[in-house]
This record gives C-alpha cells, structure tokens and sequence, in this order.
C-alpha cells in the first residue's frame, strides 16, 4: 500500500540512513505500462487518473471517429511530443485483431484493463452481432494477442465484467456460486469473455482476472 507521509513543522524530520531514504523514495510503479481499452469512458478515465498517480505510463485504444471524443480525459491528455508526457492513445478497435496485436507489440504493457464493450443491453439486441464481436471475441482478441507477442508470462490481464452475467437471477443475493443465466447479447458475450478467461488461465497459465 501506498500513503502520504509528512512531518510537522515545529519539529525536525526523523533521522534515517542514506539507504532506506533510497528505499522510502522508490516508486514501485515507476516504469509501468498499462494498456487501457474503453479509456475515453467513465470507468476508463478514473482507472487512467489512478493509474498515472501512481506513476505509471499509460496507452489508451480510442476508435477512430470525425470527433475527437476524450471529453473525460481531455484534463489529462498532454501533447505527446511534449516532454514527460505518461498518456498516450492509440487508434483501434476490438474487433481488428491484426490491429491489436500492432498496439500490443508497440506497447509491450505489463498490464492490459479491458473496459472496452458495446454495454448498452436494449441496443445490444438491435446490434448482436457487433456486441458479441466487440464484448466476446474482442477479449479473445486481445489474449491471443498477448500471446502472439510472448507476452502471456509478464502481462496482467483484468477484464471488466457485469452482473448482466447473472440476468434472470437463481438466487437472491447472488454469491460467487450463483448459476450464470444471461438475457440478452451483450450478457452472453460477457459470459463467453469470462470462460475465455478461465480456460486461457488454465491452459497457459496467464494471469487473467
């Protein structure tokens, strides 16, 4: 864990040896590259504020549109020809696999948080295909990705999911045990993202929550 410490005014700062002033002032963080998908969104931009706090570098996937749509994170958003700059965005998508390993090979992230979905559950039937393009074989996508630039040993994986997993509920309150019944597509490519998940951590291993 990581806090704030000071010292009051009307006394000296503690004495220590030159050796654990290095360790006090050491950034565990420092260096760190996560990969942010759906970074323009609410929960992307909090996860982004968090994550450079803490020192790390931080690339964002934004897709392409006529406007530039980072209005959450414009606060943020430095010039990346400027100096000391720790966001950068990247033109992509879930659905453009040869695309998403580009950015990862680039990359080289030790952490990838997939935020990244089409999450509306009413336009989710309108557009089912596409949801379980982006939500379902998206994530895919992006593990396999991870594998094809042999990074499945030293990059993190977290994957957002939704309690739409649970949808017409067996159980009230719902527990980690509670049987999956998801009623709509953008449920079911969820669940179809969260197996992914458990069989690529077993089968190779990876860390993957």
């Amino acid at each position: 864990p990581i806090g704030f410490f000071g010292a009051s005014a009307a006394s000296p700062p503690p004495q220590t040896s030159p050796s654990r002033r290095n360790m006090a002032s050491e950034n565990p963080y420092e260096g760190r590259k996560a990969l942010v998908t759906g970074i323009t969104g609410q929960d992307g931009s909090y996860l982004t504020e968090f994550l450079l706090e803490k020192g790390y570098e931080v690339h964002g996937i934004i897709r392409r549109s006529s406007s530039f749509n980072t209005g959450r994170i414009d606060h943020i958003y430095r010039d990346q020809h400027e100096t000391g700059v720790k966001l950068y965005l990247h033109y992509g998508d879930l659905t453009d696999s040869t695309n998403l390993v580009h950015i990862i090979s680039e990359v080289q992230p030790d952490e990838v948080y997939n935020l990244g979905a089409m999450s509306h559950v009413k336009v989710s039937f309108e557009m089912s295909e596409y949801t379980a393009e982006a939500d379902g074989v998206g994530t895919l996508r992006l593990l396999n990705a991870i594998r094809s630039c042999g990074l499945e040993t030293k990059c993190r994986f977290y994957q957002a999911s939704t309690s739409e997993l649970y949808g017409k509920v067996q159980e009230i309150p719902q527990t980690e045990t509670t049987p999956f019944y998801p009623r709509s597509p953008y449920g079911v490519a969820k669940q179809y993202a969260f197996w992914m998940l458990v069989n690529y951590r077993e089968a190779y291993n990876m860390f993957l929550v």
